[in-house]
């Protein structure tokens, strides 16, 4: 799973409820060093027929209806499972929390998991990995849906923006093991936000 690339929320914080404000600029600047990153061969997913005329990732416009504060229910008691990849690979996750929250004037709730490996080294501790589909997957947007990398929150709430999702790497080589989308968060909303589908 690839490591996000630093991307700053501005938050305003009272009484355990942090509410995080759209960056618009900080969207941008993602996306730009998202493009960078896949246009240099030492770090792209790219296979190099695909590299080589590679001019930049197909984004929808940046957007601030997706970028949501979403209501964090933490979920203490689960039990870890071993998460199913596009190859024999079954990392060990549980599920951390909830995030509840309203888009394009629909109610969703997608489940925010951890790595239980990767949680043990302090660097990692606080991330959060959240996988999903939506009602572009597979037709607008890649069919093994899209991914987002957070952080655990430090109240009930946590910021998601959907300008930031993005692809598995097996949406562009398959000789990558990225983790599938766990069908309970399949939401039944069209996100057009992040990065769009690679090939048509």
């Amino acid at each position: 799973m690839r490591s996000i690339l630093l991307f700053v929320f501005l938050v305003q914080c009272s009484f355990g409820f942090c509410q995080g404000k759209f960056d618009l600029a900080a969207a941008k600047k993602y996306q730009q060093e998202l493009n960078k990153e896949y246009a240099d061969p030492k770090t792209s997913p790219l296979e190099a027929q695909d590299l080589a005329g590679f001019k930049g990732l197909d984004f929808y416009p940046i957007s601030e209806k997706y970028f949501v504060n979403a209501r964090f229910v933490r979920t203490p008691k689960e039990k870890p499972f071993q998460m199913k990849t596009s190859t024999d690979r079954t990392p060990i996750f549980v599920k951390y929390g909830e995030a509840h929250f309203e888009i394009n004037g629909k109610k969703c709730k997608l489940n925010l998991y951890q790595d239980v490996v990767s949680a043990r080294n302090p660097e990692y501790k606080d991330d959060l990995f959240l996988p999903f589909f939506d009602e572009t997957s597979g037709k607008e947007s890649y069919i093994g849906g899209k991914y987002i990398d957070l952080k655990i929150p430090k109240g009930n709430i946590i910021v998601i923006d959907f300008n930031i999702s993005y692809n598995p790497y097996c949406a562009y080589n398959y000789r990558y093991s990225c983790p599938k989308v766990p069908l309970e968060n399949d939401i039944k909303v069209a996100i057009r936000a992040g990065v769009k589908k690679f090939h048509d």
